[in-house]
C-alpha cells in the first residue's frame, strides 16, 4: 500500500510517501520570521504557494507518479482553521481528480504512532511537546489517553512567546537553546506544576518582567530548566501511574537536547527506556501523517468526502483506537 500524507495544522506544509510503513520520502516548506509570530494570512499563501513545489519532490523522491498513491491521509485535526483547511482542500482535490480513498488523521496521535514505529516500542508514554500541545499520553482501553497536560498555552508557544520578548523571532526555540547554552546561572523563576498539568504563563509573564534585568542567556538557561524539570516531573509520575517502562518523545520541543537529556536521565534511574526519534520526524512531518493513516486504513478506517472536514480542537482521547 501506498499512502501520501499531507501534514498542514501549523507553521509546517509537508508531504510524505509511505510504502508499506517504509518512508519512501518526507519533504516540507517551514513558514518563518524574522521577527514576531505567524501571521494567518501570511501562513495561508505560504502553504499555497508551496504546495505544487513540496508535492514535487516528495513523489520525484519516493520516484512514483500519484497515480501509483492508493490513499491520501491528512491532518484534519487538530491545529490552525486556516492552515489545516489548506491541507483538507488539497487532499480532497487530489481525491476527486485522481478517485483516490481519503483517511484524515489527528495530528497528536500520528507523533505517537510514528514514535512507537520506530522505537519498536510495545507500550510506551509519549511526552509530546509541541507549539500548541503538551500533553502525557498513554494508551488506555481503546483510546490514547491524557494523563497530564497544559492548562494554559502549549510549551512551544511558551518558548515563542518569551522569543518575542527578546526578539528572536520564529520560531524561537531553537535559538534559546543556543543562547541556554552559554549560561550555568539559574535566575529563580515559578514553578507551576499542578497535580499531573502544568501552566507556563505565569512563567512568561515572571520572565518579561526580568529581561531589563538579566542577561538573555542566563534568562534562557533559567527557563527550561525550570520548564523542562516541570515536563519530566509529571511524565515521570504518569509511567509509574501506568506502570509502564518505556518512554517516547514527540514534538518540536523534544528536538532541543537538554529536555532530551533530561528525560533519558529519569528513565535510566527508573531503569525505564527512553527513546528519541530523529529530528525530521520530531516535528510536524508529513511521513507522521501517512504512516498514521496507512495504519488507520488498513485496521478498516474510512474518511468520506462528507466527513472530511477539518476539527482544528479535537482532542487526542476523543479518537477511538482500533488499530491496537
Amino acid at each position: 500500500m501506498i499512502t501520501l500524507g499531507i501534514e498542514s495544522t501549523a507553521h509546517t506544509l509537508g508531504v510524505a510517501v509511505v510504502k508499506d510503513k517504509h518512508i519512501l520520502s518526507n519533504e516540507k516548506s517551514s513558514y518563518t520570521t524574522a521577527s514576531g509570530g505567524m501571521i494567518p494570512v501570511k501562513l495561508v499563501e505560504h502553504h499555497l504557494e508551496q504546495f505544487s513545489n513540496v508535492l514535487d519532490r516528495a513523489l520525484a523522491k519516493a520516484n512514483i507518479a500519484i497515480d501509483d498513491v492508493d490513499v491520501i491521509a491528512f491532518s484534519q485535526a487538530p491545529g490552525i482553521g486556516h492552515a489545516l483547511r489548506i491541507g483538507a482542500t488539497l487532499a480532497k482535490s487530489i481525491s476527486l481528480v485522481y478517485k483516490k480513498p481519503l483517511m484524515g488523521v489527528n495530528h497528536c496521535i500520528a507523533h505517537l504512532e510514528i514514535g512507537r514505529h520506530f522505537a519498536k516500542a510495545k507500550d510506551p508514554v509519549l511526552l509530546y511537546a509541541s507549539g500548541a500541545n503538551t500533553q502525557i499520553i498513554a494508551y488506555d482501553a481503546g483510546k490514547y489517553r491524557v494523563f497530564g497536560e497544559t492548562l494554559d498555552i502549549g510549551i512551544g508557544n511558551f518558548l515563542d512567546s518569551f522569543g518575542r520578548y527578546l526578539e528572536l523571532g520564529f520560531p524561537a526555540g531553537p535559538k534559546i537553546e543556543e543562547l541556554a547554552k552559554k549560561s550555568k546561572k539559574y535566575i529563580e523563576l515559578p514553578y507551576a506544576v499542578k497535580g499531573m498539568d502544568v501552566s507556563f504563563t505565569g512563567i512568561l509573564t515572571n520572565l518579561s518582567q526580568k529581561i531589563a534585568h538579566h542577561k538573555k542567556e542566563d534568562l534562557c538557561f533559567s527557563a527550561q530548566e525550570t520548564v523542562f524539570a516541570m515536563l519530566i516531573e509529571v511524565t515521570e509520575r504518569a509511567m509509574a501511574h501506568c506502570n509502564k517502562n518505556e518512554l517516547v518523545l514527540g514534538g518540536g520541543v523534544a528536538c532541543n537536547k537538554r529536555l532530551q537529556e533530561m528525560a533519558s536521565l529519569m528513565c535510566k534511574e527508573r531503569n525505564a527506556v527512553c527513546f528519541t526519534p530523529e529530528n525530521q520526524f520530531l516535528v510536524d512531518n508529513a511521513a507522521m501523517i501517512a504512516l498514521t493513516g496507512e495504519i488507520m486504513h488498513r485496521a478498516g478506517n474510512k474518511t468520506t468526502l462528507k466527513d472530511a472536514g477539518i476539527k482544528p480542537y479535537e482532542r487526542t482521547d476523543d479518537v477511538k483506537v482500533n488499530w491496537r
